[in-house]
């Protein structure tokens, strides 16, 4: 492994972790206390832990169920998406999960609307960190590759089903103030990450380059994705080039932008929001 890669690699595992931190920060100040949930595997964790705690005698914290429920799923991912990205999401739980045990669960304020809000700034910020250095959080993410993978069937479904299932059950298990305070918790995140990375589960990259086989080769042994080429024209220049489109999901958005700057920094893109797509997604 040479310097310039380690050092890549070094600062992703850091900013891995202060992710971790801002996650376990937001649950254990602010979501948790006012027992307002986050989303995906982190809300049914928070929603198992309060469930064992009102119902049984057994309590069982939410950094361990949040570890646990993603034990299946990071088997999953290693085997389906691959090492790399399995790796980087295992460090995100098991961090996350550290950070949970260590940070103690105050209140610090009694406004509900205050803890929601912070919560969901806080966690979308660990969040949004994470996915925009090519990492993950784990969960909902590993499943969202794998269907990308497998087949490109939409994951915001899921997602959306997943979520209502934590709202509906803290409604129930709670009161249903708590549940709409949950929904300004889930609200609030995604808007942070989608100021910093991108909400949006696929993405379309437009590249100028006069390197259009390398950068092909390079994607293609990166990425598991199609690539059309068309010619094109600098407009000023007249210079003949090429125009690469790659319809690509939002966690690969990271290697596709350090694969372009290995092989052609002079290339110019433009990363654009999917709304949906039909046809072959795969690189087959």
């Amino acid at each position: 492994m040479s310097r310039d890669v380690f050092i890549i690699e070094a600062k992703k595992i850091v900013i891995v972790i202060i992710g971790a931190i801002f996650g376990a920060t937001a649950l254990n100040l602010f979501l948790i206390p006012a027992n307002v949930f986050a989303s995906g595997f982190t809300g049914i964790a928070q929603l198992l832990s309060g469930l064992l705690s009102t119902y049984t005698s057994v309590h069982v914290s939410t950094g361990i169920l949040f570890f646990l429920l993603n034990i299946p799923v990071t088997i999953l991912g290693w085997v389906k998406v691959g090492k790399g990205f399995t790796i980087y999401s295992f460090i995100s739980v098991f961090a996350t999960t550290f950070f949970l045990e260590v940070i103690p669960v105050v209140e610090l304020s009694p406004d509900i609307l205050l803890n929601a809000v912070f919560g969901g700034v806080i966690g979308a910020l660990g969040v949004g960190l994470t996915l925009k250095w090519g990492a993950s959080t784990g969960g909902m993410d590993i499943v969202a590759m794998v269907l990308s993978r497998m087949k490109d069937r939409p994951v915001g479904a899921y997602l959306f089903l997943l979520n209502g299932l934590i709202i509906v059950t803290a409604g129930f298990l709670y009161d249903w103030e708590q549940a709409l305070y949950t929904l300004v918790a889930l609200y609030v995140s995604t808007r942070v990450i989608d100021a910093i990375h991108t909400r949006h589960e696929k993405l379309t990259a437009m590249i100028i380059t006069k390197k259009s086989q390398e950068l092909t080769d390079a994607i293609h042994g990166k990425l598991v994705r199609g690539i059309t080429t068309v010619p094109a024209k600098g407009g000023f220049t007249k210079e003949a080039k090429e125009m690469m489109i790659v319809v690509i999901t939002r966690y690969e958005l990271y290697d596709l932008e350090h694969i372009i700057k290995d092989v052609d920094p002079q290339a110019f893109t433009n990363i654009v929001e999917t709304a949906g797509i039909f046809g072959f997604f795969r690189k087959d």
